[in-house]
């Protein structure tokens, strides 16, 4: 009797939401189907949460450059709640609304948006992308999903994917071509420290780098790149500076 009560708890945590087919789901949007190996559709419905549509619902997207989403295709990956392995999903991140896209198997035709929780995380690449809230470089507080790609002692990595709209130019006569709408993905770093308790955005910048660091660790990287003439100009810089920091 406890079972069933627990899993209509989780299924009438189910939203539905109508958002534009074509780039922010299909509708009406509700949790998927399980699967084999996946997870069931009381965990879907539970990790659920509403899709974001005030962005997308205003675009026309029948001429455009770009996408809004890191991949155009639902990937499979692992779902975490708590770090604890829920269950296999497909997903797909759409960087301009900032919402993790689901569903439960590659041939379902409905699709939820995963919950904004920090606590649920999914692999994208082997890394762990999730919920975060973030400081940019104009120490604006945020809040958004960010990749995991140093997950370190005493100092983490991150990168955030963000995506620019630009509406389109109709041409204004037969000798000027129009400008077709475009989205525009840029790529920043943020570094957590622990104890910290905040994350910061970090450039690839030697001087931007250590101002963000203090004491032992700010002349432990300043050393680092007198001695071996550094510069850093990639994001395989950075890790290289946040796996010292973390040696």
């Amino acid at each position: 009797m406890k079972s069933i009560k627990f899993l209509t708890f989780f299924l009438s945590l189910i939203t539905a939401h109508f958002a534009m087919a074509q780039f922010a789901g299909q509708s009406p949007v509700i949790a998927g189907k399980g699967g084999p190996g996946g997870a069931n559709t009381a965990m879907i419905g539970y990790l659920t949460g509403s899709m974001m549509d005030e962005k997308n619902t205003k675009l026309d997207v029948t001429d455009f450059q770009g996408s809004p989403y890191t991949s155009n295709k639902f990937q499979p990956t692992v779902l975490f709640d708590k770090d604890k392995r829920v269950g296999e999903i497909y997903y797909r991140y759409n960087a301009y609304n900032g919402e993790i896209e689901i569903k439960a198997s590659p041939l379902d035709t409905e699709i939820g948006s995963l919950s904004r929780d920090k606590s649920i995380a999914v692999l994208e690449d082997g890394k762990k992308l999730s919920f975060k809230t973030f400081i940019d470089k104009n120490n604006n507080t945020l809040n958004g999903y960010l990749t995991e790609l140093v997950d370190g002692d005493r100092y983490n990595l991150y990168k955030r994917i963000k995506v620019k709209y630009t509406e389109g130019v109709p041409a204004a006569n037969s000798f000027v071509k129009a400008t077709p709408n475009r989205f525009s993905q840029f790529t920043e770093y943020y570094i957590e420290k622990e104890g910290g308790n905040r994350i910061d955005e970090i450039e690839t910048s030697n001087r931007k780098i250590l101002r963000l660091l203090k004491g032992e660790d700010k002349e432990k990287i300043k050393t680092y790149f007198k001695e071996n003439k550094m510069k850093v100009r990639s994001v395989e810089d950075l890790m290289k500076v946040v796996e010292l920091l973390n040696s």
